[in-house]
Order: structure tokens, then sequence, then C-alpha cells
């Protein structure tokens, strides 16, 4: 998927990666130590990278301070531009810690066309393709699944009495109006076919009439359905800060057409063989990352203007994980 806001409000520090040209727009992140002052990961060098929007360098972020604070030797190359040179840093063994997503190593990076609509069954898929290829591995999703929606303004979802995609179906053509963006209209698993799936395929007898589909930038949809016009419904990121901040409503793909995008680690395995402390601490960062909280912490640096160092600092501060 075509990932999001570029990150605001950031100072830029440019930290180049010896011999892979990766570039880091902004490596630093807070001073902190676990609770109990333990040091699992005393002096253990990792190289921790993200792609550069929003979520991406957030979860880098939280990433590095918490290795950090359980003692790591950390080298933050978060914000690396264009989402191929961290991947390949990764793949080039000159980053260890990546956040990807399970739909994008399966479409993006394996070519899959086959659509997996249980979150775990597609991280399992995703895990062996990954491991055997590449030598990667995935650790245990997060439970956020930052996947593509339809949303509606909270008093248009009340009024129209409307929770999942099928309840849309059921509506009036009048009242099936949507926006979306020009991406995803054209995307092989976008729009068009979501349409057919549930019944209402464009520009068919009792469908979808070309009229009532607004194609505009991507940014422009969220405050498009926010006022309900031209469109009552209009295609979000399921964890993007907006979703929050204008109290949209996300309604339900009942039929499982969107593939997951559940959020996972990604590690060398030659590192989490050498640290294999690195599994547990990230699994007690993962088990708390919700839709909600996305929606929150992405909110806090796409609305708010908050540097993601700072944000990453005090989440993990407020869930106790450091000090």
């Amino acid at each position: 998927m075509i990932r999001r806001l570029r990150l605001a409000a950031v100072t830029l520090a440019a930290v180049a990666a010896a011999g892979c040209g990766l570039v880091s727009s902004s490596g630093t992140f807070h001073d902190a130590s676990l609770p109990g002052g333990e040091k699992p990961l005393d002096g253990a060098p990792i190289v921790v990278t993200s792609k550069s929007f929003t979520e991406g360098v957030l979860l880098g972020k939280i990433t590095a301070t918490y290795l950090a604070a359980a003692g790591a030797k950390v080298t933050d190359l978060t914000g690396a531009p264009g989402s191929a040179s961290s991947r390949q840093a990764q793949l080039n063994g000159d980053a260890d810690i990546l956040w990807e997503y399970t739909g994008t190593g399966w479409v993006n990076y394996h070519g899959e066309t086959e659509v997996i609509s249980d979150p775990d069954e597609l991280w399992k898929r995703v895990y062996e393709v990954e491991k055997r290829d590449h030598n990667l591995e995935w650790l245990p999703p997060a439970n956020f699944n930052d996947t593509y929606a339809f949303a509606a303004s909270a008093g248009t979802a009340e009024r129209l009495g409307v929770k999942t995609l099928s309840d849309v179906a059921k509506l009036p053509e009048s009242d099936r109006t949507f926006c979306v963006d020009d991406e995803f209209f054209s995307r092989a698993d976008g729009f068009v076919p979501m349409l057919e799936t549930y019944g209402i395929a464009l520009n068919a007898p009792g469908g979808v009439p070309s009229n009532n589909v607004t194609r505009m930038d991507a940014g422009v949809v969220y405050t498009s359905t926010a006022r309900s016009a031209p469109c009552n419904f209009g295609m979000v990121y399921t964890t993007d800060g907006r979703v929050k901040n204008l109290n949209l409503t996300v309604l339900e793909d009942d039929r499982k057409f969107f593939l997951p995008y559940s959020g996972s680690a990604v590690v060398r395995a030659e590192i989490i063989e050498e640290y294999p402390e690195i599994g547990d601490l990230i699994a007690k960062v993962s088990e708390r990352l919700t839709d909600d909280l996305m929606q929150e912490l992405n909110g806090k640096v796409d609305i708010d203007g908050e540097d993601p160092a700072d944000v990453a600092y005090d989440w993990l501060k407020k869930e106790s994980l450091i000090q």
C-alpha cells in the first residue's frame, strides 16, 4: 500500500548507514531505562530503521527507545525516505529491525494474489516465505490492522443506520455516495472489485452509478467524509489519526474483502538468534498496540504537530515500560 503523510514538524538530521546509502530523516530518541533497571540487551548493537510515513516512524521510535532502555546500543535510522531503502537495508544486513505490514509482505514483496482474510493465517504465510527467502523473522503481529476501510461521519452513520459495508449495500442508490482517491479507485484490489463483492457493482443495475463516486486527493477524502459532502462514505486507513480527530465511524468489512495489514516487527534472524530477548521485549509493545491507540498516536504527530520521538517516549512511560 502506498502510505500517507510524510513526517511533519520534525527537525531533520541526516544519518547515513555505511555501505547502503540509507539516510534517516530523524535519527534521535530519548534516553530511558527499564523500570527495574535491568539490561537484558546490555551492549547489543542494534540498528532500527523505518519508512518515512508517520506510523512507521512512530513504531521505529518506540522500538529504538525501548530497546535502548533495555541496554542495547541502538543506531536510529528511522524515517528512511522511500519504502524500498529501509527494506533493502535490512535485506543487505545494514539494518536489523523494521516494522512492516503483513499485506505489504504478501502482495508487494512476494507478488501473491491470493486473498487471505484471516490475519493470523496471513502472518503465518508471510512468516514462512520471508524466513525461507530472506532469513527474516516476522515477530507475532501487534493488535492493529492498518488497512483500507470505508467510514462515514458519526452523524451520517447513525442517521442511515449503517455499521457494515453490507448495510451500505442495502441503502437506496441516492445514499450510496463515495469519495475515493485515484490510486484506490484503480487498484486491482480496490474500489471497483470491492463494490462487486458487496453486490453493488459500478454502473450496474442496482449498483453504484459513476456520478455517485467522487475521485479526489486522499487527504480531502477525510474532510469531505466528515462533512458528508459530496459523499456519505469515504475511503480511509484504519489507523489514521484523522479518523478519531474528525469523529468518523469506520464501517466493518463484514465480507472480508480487504487484505489484513497487521503491523509486525521484522528482525534479521541472526540478530534475534543472538539476542532472543528482543522477541519478549517487542511482544510487550505489540500486545498494547490497537487501532484506536495508533489513531491517537498518529494524530499527536499529524494533527498536533508533536515530535514522534516525544510521542514514543511519553507513551512508553505512560505504559510503565520505561522510566
